[in-house]
């Protein structure tokens, strides 16, 4: 393998969706090492002033770059923004990360207003000596698999919809904080986690769920809203890990979303709430068993 040059894979992977996956799986097909080029801001930050909610932790953008094997390149994208496409492959590719080859999506476009597409890549690569791989449109039911495509099913509740696009479910890491103990008062512990600004909201509910933890999967229910019966402002992600017992505060845990079970109900008194609690992980359970365990 070329220790020199590198093979990147070019695109916005801001989910790591099928799609992605399949351009940066082809970045494997030269010589050349094969690297990511990620940016360090959305690019519609850049170009409106505003970004989609993020579907993907930095955490766990690393972590699925390491199970796929490949290097992480970063830019600033208003850095490139206004380049023509020549400068960036010129400059850019090839100037600073020696480029031997690159991959990218059919749709694929760069430079200043997006004024290169695959055509362009394609001559231009010709010219500075640079492989190009092209990987073919991805679809799902008939429509091509898109970032926004992912975040409208998180927001309905969707996950299997979701997973299916992104070839894992939904997923989060974010830190688990103190709460207020009330999930051990009625003999389900949980653990509570807080979504950042800027971070796609699933629609507020009941979700089956799992949590692996030292390598090992467990069941879990986590409700994603501002729990009605126990009354909180804040909106949380508060889950119930199914045969684990374990200290997690400080940790950050991955939770993975399954299923959506219910909407958010205020119930009559927390006996009524533990009793829901139950069936709810008892539906989990088998969810669970039915999906990561039959699989595992």
């Amino acid at each position: 393998m070329n220790e020199y040059k590198k093979s990147i894979a070019l695109g916005t992977f801001d989910g790591f969706h099928l799609g992605h996956q399949k351009v940066i799986e082809l970045s494997k097909k030269s010589g050349y090492m094969p690297y990511v080029l990620l940016f360090s801001v959305h690019p519609l930050k850049c170009i409106k002033g505003e970004a989609p909610p993020e579907i993907l932790t930095d955490g766990l953008r690393k972590s699925l770059l390491g199970e796929m094997n490949v290097g992480a390149l970063e830019i600033d994208f208003s850095e490139i923004m206004h380049l023509s496409p020549e400068s960036f492959v010129r400059d850019i590719l090839v100037g600073r990360f020696s480029a031997g080859a690159v991959s990218c999506g059919e749709n694929y476009t760069f430079g200043d207003n997006g004024s290169g597409n695959v055509e362009v890549l394609r001559r231009l690569c010709r010219k500075y000596g640079i492989e190009l791989y092209v990987a073919p449109m991805v679809e799902f039911d008939g429509i091509e698999i898109s970032s926004t495509r992912i975040r409208e099913a998180i927001r309905s509740g969707d996950m299997q919809t979701a997973a299916k696009m992104l070839g894992r479910p939904f997923s989060y890491d974010f830190t688990v904080v103190a709460g207020d103990r009330r999930g051990h008062l009625l003999g389900f512990p949980t653990i509570n986690q807080f979504f950042p600004d800027g971070f796609v909201q699933p629609k507020h509910g009941v979700y089956a769920s799992y949590v692996e933890i030292g390598g090992k999967a467990y069941p879990a229910v986590t409700n994603f809203g501002r729990r009605p019966t126990i009354g909180t402002p804040s909106v949380r992600s508060e889950t119930c890990i199914l045969g684990f017992s374990g200290d997690l505060y400080g940790t950050d845990t991955e939770v993975h979303l399954l299923e959506f079970l219910r909407a958010e109900k205020k119930f009559d008194g927390l006996s009524s709430l533990s009793a829901q609690i139950k069936a709810d992980s008892e539906s989990a359970v088998k969810i669970f068993e039915n999906t990561i365990a039959k699989n595992a």
